[in-house]
């Protein structure tokens, strides 16, 4: 953090103006202009309310902001492409995500940055804040204790996701199924290559692998496989689900014929030279941030036939916001208790549908398109129901 000592002055006016005091604030929803307002909206009004919910919790939802209102946590270790920036310097990004969430879902957002780094602390802590929440969004939490702190709060009985696991992966696969209907391919017989195998890199591996021909996931260290004998915890479980042909080696020795690469790592680590040996028309989805693995000019110019990235200012913008304001509002209104599987792959059908004639640079909807959140958010409702009905017929 001491090499961003000085950079307050080198911050732009426009985004000065963003940021000043913040992005958010609390609104009453009613009116508080005299006393029998008050007396209405707090005592002595409040108390029949409190006393109803205490002898049906599940009130809550109906008469608190417990029925629409998302948590968003972070302890600051993976924020953006910043890395490790702690509590204090994750609160603009979670206050954006808040924001999103507001404009596109039309859910209430409370962003809640934890001075902890310690997954058994961010545990309790959740557990003892999720009564008045909705859903809890985990946000920028480093692996592999996000993979902890997610699967420790899947009791909770309201939905618990890491968006930069899971809002990634559900764009991916939406993108992929597009850019596959570009390059006339077929998921099922795709051979696609994951740099990176930290939150999102494994949970677009483990989303993909029922779906597409053979999966290969890569860290700084190379190619997954069971010659390489440092894997251990999240990783090592993943290489024993991924439908893949073991293949070991650097990116460069793995890409060679393969049909997609999707970057979630590093700037600069797909060269032209490995486009050029990937098979014809390949599908590059670059998305690291700020920076992509490669600049979609040069991966064009290396023969891309469908190049995506995750920023703003080029076509095919693969980012999580496409997904995650979507998912919570359907689970929400459900009243889901986790987000499935089932859930996400009708999210990344429902996104990939918005586009009914892709072209190399329309692969996904555009994040303001106001299709995206009610499509998503109708698919994620429609799959819990349904998963209902098929548990109660086997009852």
């Amino acid at each position: 953090m001491v090499r961003w000592k000085h950079m307050v002055e080198h911050i732009s006016p426009a985004v000065r103006a963003a940021h000043e005091r913040g992005k958010i604030q609390v609104i009453p929803m009613r009116p508080l202009e005299n006393m029998e307002d008050l007396a209405c909206i707090y005592t002595p009004g409040v108390a029949e309310v409190s006393r109803a919910i205490a002898a049906d919790p599940s009130l809550a939802r109906r008469y608190t902001i417990a029925g629409h209102t998302v948590a968003v946590i972070s302890d600051g270790t993976a924020v953006l492409g910043l890395g490790n920036i702690g509590a204090a310097a994750a609160l603009p990004v979670m206050e954006g995500k808040c924001a999103i969430f507001k404009r596109f879902a039309g859910l209430d957002a409370i962003p809640l940055v934890l001075n902890t780094q310690d997954p058994d602390t961010i545990i309790r802590v959740v557990r003892a804040i999720a009564p008045g929440f909705a859903a809890i969004n985990l946000e920028d939490i480093a692996a592999p204790h996000c993979f902890a702190v997610e699967a420790a709060l899947q009791d909770l009985g309201i939905p618990v996701m890491h968006d930069d696991q899971h809002g990634t992966a559900i764009v991916v696969l939406a993108a992929l199924t597009n850019a596959c209907r570009v390059t006339e391919r077929k998921l099922e017989n795709l051979r696609v290559v994951i740099s990176g195998a930290g939150a999102a890199g494994i949970a677009v591996a483990k989303l993909l692998t029922p779906l597409v021909g053979d999966v290969a996931l890569l860290d700084s260290k190379g190619a997954l496989c069971d010659a390489r004998g440092d894997l251990e915890g999240a990783k090592r479980t993943v290489l024993g689900k991924l439908r893949t042909k073991n293949r070991c080696g650097s990116l460069a020795d793995v890409i060679c014929g393969a049909d997609a690469f999707v970057g979630v790592s590093q700037p600069g680590v797909l060269t032209p030279d490995m486009v050029r040996s990937m098979a014809a028309d390949p599908i590059v989805l670059a998305l690291a941030n700020p920076t992509p693995e490669i600049m979609p000019d040069a991966a064009h110019a290396a023969g891309a036939a469908v190049v995506a990235t995750g920023r703003s200012d080029f076509p095919n913008q693969v980012n999580n916001a496409l997904a995650y304001p979507g998912v919570f509002r359907g689970a929400i209104e459900a009243r889901a208790p986790q987000i499935t599987d089932a859930m996400k792959y009708a999210a990344a059908a429902a996104i990939a549908a918005l586009v009914p004639s892709p072209t190399p640079h329309c692969i996904v909807p555009a994040i303001f398109d106001d299709r995206v959140v009610p499509a998503v958010a109708h698919a994620v409702h429609s799959a819990y129901q349904h998963a209902k009905k098929v548990a109660v017929a086997t009852i």
